[in-house]
């Protein structure tokens, strides 16, 4: 019987011995890959996988196999920083090119196109750095800064402004209806720099007239077939690197929006936004479950009141299969859990909720609107339903559990109200 664990061994390991195998490759290279121990290539002459695109030496030590006995005083010699650089490249490279036959062999098809297409190929720093080259596609831009994943790699910031899109679907019957107010209040944001709203509507579009006048620009767009998943769509009309999705029927003040663009500048490879749900794990049924239960913890920031760059609106029309963006339209529901599976999935993190406001969901839950989808339990149960389809699609359950909630400095502290920037925010 064997004294040892073999799996165990080496997840507790640091370096592996990569040895040549009997033929080209070695299962034991993967095995290390995916354990995060760091791989000691020895075998002279093998061409690591994807080495055309992949920098290796990030991730692998490569010895020599001539050279036995000066593996242990090499390995011994690398600093602790390093390791651990090596062992996060390793996860990175696993999870972006390897943990599925799927991947690798979509790996290969991308790398042929980059070779076909070299004059809008992805860049090295593309394929070796988050989220991967899978992720970051040519035909949106092969310019780096166009992405969210490399601003603070190429020293620049987001464009300093937001468009704000706004999804209705009820017909304008007068001034005093939320989506009026939502509009002038996301106008009045010092950040904002157009309003696009996406007229899902049955009814013929609004005369120009029947809207509030404001000091940015309202562009109205008839949705493209009516159906949900044409609010992500990667329209044109939108000049800003950071997208504001609301629904019509949000309750939101100018403040609140201004200090949500401020947060997301700083994390903009994330939703930031306001209405936070979860995701859980139901041993009972054997099935990922959906909750809205008022709690510190959550996955998920709905995009009824949420902040995230426009390439999601292009990986949700371009990287999504046909089969998920037409069931989402099909229910006219879930497209913001999609959309946060998608940003998950990519970003590798938590989306990030502002300041507490209970007052969002008590203040719509006084609209007609959305107050019967909300009660209604077929709208739940789609939504679990949703929940299991989307994780199958995406191999495993992308959503990271988070407890961190940002909120302005001074919030709530016993201070004068005029040492406060975002002093409004309190009185909501």
């Amino acid at each position: 019987m064997c004294r040892y664990d073999y799996r165990e061994m080496l997840y507790n390991s640091t370096f592996c011995l990569v040895p040549r195998g009997r033929r080209l490759g070695s299962f034991r290279f993967l095995e290390a890959l995916q354990a995060a121990c760091v791989p000691v290539m020895l075998s002279n002459g093998w061409e690591l996988p994807f080495s055309e695109i992949i920098d290796w030496n990030t991730a692998a030590v490569i010895g020599d196999e001539r050279l036995l006995l000066q593996i242990p005083s090499t390995v011994r010699s690398i600093h602790q920083d390093q390791i651990l650089s090596l062992r996060q490249q390793t996860q990175l490279l696993w999870e972006a090119y390897f943990n599925s036959v799927e991947k690798i062999v979509r790996t290969t098809l991308e790398i042929i196109q980059d070779r076909v297409l070299h004059h809008t190929s992805r860049s090295n720093l593309m394929w070796n750095s988050l989220p991967g080259g899978l992720f970051t596609l040519p035909q949106y831009s092969t310019y780096l800064g166009d992405f969210p994943f490399y601003y603070a790699k190429l020293g620049i910031k987001p464009y300093p402004k937001f468009t704000a899109i706004i999804h209705v679907v009820t017909p304008l019957v007068s001034l005093s209806q939320p989506v009026m107010k939502l509009l002038v209040a996301v106008a009045k944001s010092q950040y904002c720099a157009q309003v696009i709203v996406l007229w899902n509507c049955d009814k013929p579009l609004p005369a120009k007239h029947r809207w509030p006048p404001t000091l940015v620009p309202v562009t109205v767009i008839e949705g493209e077939n009516k159906v949900i998943s044409s609010r992500f769509l990667p329209y044109d009309t939108i000049p800003t690197d950071a997208v504001l999705s609301l629904d019509e029927d949000t309750v939101l003040s100018s403040t609140e929006v201004d200090f949500a663009f401020t947060v997301w500048q700083s994390f903009p490879d994330r939703i930031v936004g306001y209405p936070a749900r979860s995701h859980f794990w139901d041993s009972s049924k054997e099935r990922w479950g959906y909750t809205s239960k008022w709690t510190n913890d959550y996955s998920m920031v709905l995009t009824g009141a949420a902040i995230y760059h426009k390439y999601y609106h292009y990986l949700y029309t371009s990287y999504l299969p046909a089969s998920l963006t037409s069931m989402v339209d099909q229910m006219s529901n879930c497209e913001d859990i999609l959309m946060n599976f998608l940003v998950s999935s990519v970003a590798k993190l938590p989306p990030i909720k502002v300041t507490q406001k209970k007052q969002y969901k008590e203040a719509m839950m006084g609209q007609s609107s959305r107050a019967s989808r909300w009660a209604d339990p077929d709208h739940f149960a789609q939504r679990q339903t949703c929940m299991n389809k989307f994780a199958s699609w995406f191999g495993s359950m992308p959503l990271v559990h988070s407890q961190m909630r940002l909120d302005p400095v001074l919030f709530k502290d016993q201070v004068s109200i005029l040492r406060k920037k975002y002093r409004d925010i309190e009185r909501l």
